[in-house]
C-alpha cells in the first residue's frame, strides 16, 4: 500500500510539473478607465513600448523624408506584440498637413486597423515644442471655444498670439519656428485643439515634449495645469477609455504640482556615454550629464496611487549632429558627435543588437523605475541610404531598408 501511495504521489508531483500542467500566468493587465490606470498596468505598457514615428500619416515624402513601409511598420508591431506605440502621429512645424483631409483618414484607418488586432494597444501623438506660421492657415473648431468656455469665432489660430510677449524662444528653431508659450491662451487652445483631433483618430496618450521651454512663463505649472485638465476632461468624454496618458521629457525629475505630478510617468533620452579608448562604442551610466536615472521624483500620481519614483521611458532620441561628426565628447549629449538613434544606426548589426541588450537590462537594473522604449522607426541624420529614417523592421523585400533588430526586440519582450 505504501508503495502504491508513494507511486501516485510521485504522478501527482509530475503532472504539476509537466509543462502543459503548469498553472497558466495569468494576462498582464492593461486596463484603465475614467478613473485612470494602476501603475501594474502602466509600467506593464512601458514594458512594450517603442518607438513608431509617423506610422499613422500617409506614405508620402515629408521634406527629404519618404515615410514608406507602412505595411511592414504595422506587421512588426503586431508580430512583436507592442502595446504603446511612441511618437505614432505629430506635426514638427508643416502645420499646414492638419487641414488635409488624407492626413486625418490615414491615421483613422490605420489606428482602426490596429485596434481591430489588439484593443489594448496604445497610439501616441505628440505635443510638440514647435510652432511655425502655418498655424494660421488652421481653422479654430467650435468645439475648442467651447470647451475653454469662450465666445464661438470664425477663425483660424493666430502665430504671434502663441508667442512669448517678451520674445523669449521666439525663431528658437530657426526663422519663423517658435516655442510656445503655455501661458498664452492662444497656445493652450492650439495644445486642445491637436490633443482633442488626435483622441477623434484613436490616440490615447500624448507626449508633451520639452515641457521647460514651453513652460517658460509657468514657474508655479498653473497653465500646463489647466491645459491638462482640459485635454483630461475632453478625453472623459471621447477618447477610447476615457482616459489618456501624458508624459514629457522631464530634465529635472518630473511635473509634480502641490505634490500631484501633471503626467502619468516622465520620459528622458538614454543620455548614452562615450567610451573613448574603444572608438564608437558606448555605454550607460548614472549621472552621465542630465541622465533622468535615480532622479524621477515621487508624487502622487494623476490616477490617484502614490510612489517614491514615477515610472519613466529612456528613449533614443533624435536631435541633429554635432559639430565635431565622430569626435568623442564626454560634455556633450551628442555621442561620437550624434544624437542617439543616428549613433546606433551606424554601428554593425551584431554590435546594435547587442546593444539592445546591454541597455534594456542595465536600466532594469540599475533604476527599477525605468523602462527602455525599444527603436522600432526614427529620424536619423548620419548618412544614410535609408531614406532618413532608422527601423527595426527586419530586412526584407517588405522593408529592404529595414535594421533588422526586430527578432532582438522579441526575444527581450518574451523572455521570462
Amino acid at each position: 500500500m505504501k508503495q502504491l501511495l508513494n507511486y501516485i504521489g510521485s504522478l501527482a508531483i509530475g503532472a504539476l510539473l509537466c509543462t502543459g500542467c503548469q498553472p497558466q500566468q495569468a494576462p498582464a493587465d492593461y486596463h484603465m478607465d475614467a478613473n485612470g490606470i494602476s501603475r501594474e498596468a502602466l509600467e506593464n505598457y512601458l514594458d512594450r513600448s517603442i518607438t513608431m514615428v509617423y506610422l499613422l500619416i500617409p506614405e508620402r515624402p515629408e521634406g527629404r523624408r519618404i515615410y514608406s513601409y507602412h505595411a511592414d511598420d504595422v506587421r512588426m508591431v503586431k508580430e512583436l506584440g507592442a502595446k504603446f506605440l511612441g511618437r505614432a502621429l505629430y506635426r514638427w512645424g508643416g502645420e499646414r498637413r492638419l487641414t488635409e483631409p488624407d492626413f486625418w483618414h490615414t491615421a483613422d484607418s490605420i489606428a482602426r486597423d490596429l485596434h481591430a488586432y489588439d484593443p489594448e494597444i496604445i497610439i501616441q501623438g505628440c505635443l510638440f515644442e514647435v510652432i511655425t506660421p502655418q498655424v494660421e492657415e488652421v481653422k479654430i473648431p467650435a468645439w475648442v471655444f467651447e470647451g475653454f468656455g469662450l465666445p464661438v469665432e470664425e477663425r483660424n489660430f493666430s502665430y504671434e498670439a502663441m508667442l512669448n510677449e517678451e520674445g523669449v524662444m521666439v525663431d528658437h528653431w530657426h526663422k519663423g519656428s517658435s516655442v510656445p508659450d503655455i501661458s498664452r491662451t492662444e497656445t493652450q487652445l492650439w495644445f486642445y485643439y491637436l490633443a482633442g483631433s488626435y483622441i477623434n483618430v484613436g490616440c490615447e496618450a500624448f507626449h508633451l515634449g520639452q515641457i521647460e521651454l514651453i513652460g517658460m512663463n509657468d514657474p508655479k505649472r498653473e497653465a500646463w495645469a489647466q491645459v491638462i485638465g482640459k485635454i483630461r476632461g475632453y478625453a472623459r468624454t471621447h477618447a477610447r477609455r476615457q482616459w489618456v496618458i501624458l508624459d514629457a521629457h522631464t530634465p529635472y525629475g518630473g511635473m509634480v504640482k502641490d505634490g500631484v505630478s501633471l503626467l502619468d510617468f516622465n520620459s528622458f533620452p538614454l543620455r548614452i556615454k562615450e567610451i573613448p579608448e574603444e572608438p564608437y562604442k558606448a555605454e550607460l551610466a548614472v549621472n552621465h550629464l542630465d541622465a533622468l536615472y535615480g532622479k524621477s521624483e515621487g508624487c502622487l500620481s494623476p490616477s490617484g496611487w502614490s510612489c517614491e519614483h514615477l515610472p519613466f521611458l529612456v528613449e533614443f532620441d533624435n536631435y541633429g549632429r554635432g559639430p565635431q561628426p565622430n569626435v568623442a565628447d564626454l560634455n556633450s549629449h551628442f555621442v561620437w558627435g550624434w544624437d542617439e538613434i543616428s549613433w546606433l544606426a551606424q554601428q554593425p548589426e551584431a554590435y546594435r543588437n547587442q546593444w539592445l541588450e546591454y541597455a534594456y537590462r542595465w536600466v532594469k537594473e540599475t533604476d527599477p523605475n525605468g523602462h527602455l522604449e525599444m527603436p522600432g522607426c526614427r529620424m536619423i541624420t548620419c548618412p544614410n541610404e535609408t531614406e532618413g529614417n532608422y527601423r527595426a523592421n527586419t530586412r526584407s523585400e517588405a522593408c529592404p531598408l529595414g535594421y533588422s533588430q526586430e527578432e532582438t526586440i522579441k526575444r527581450l519582450w518574451n523572455q521570462p
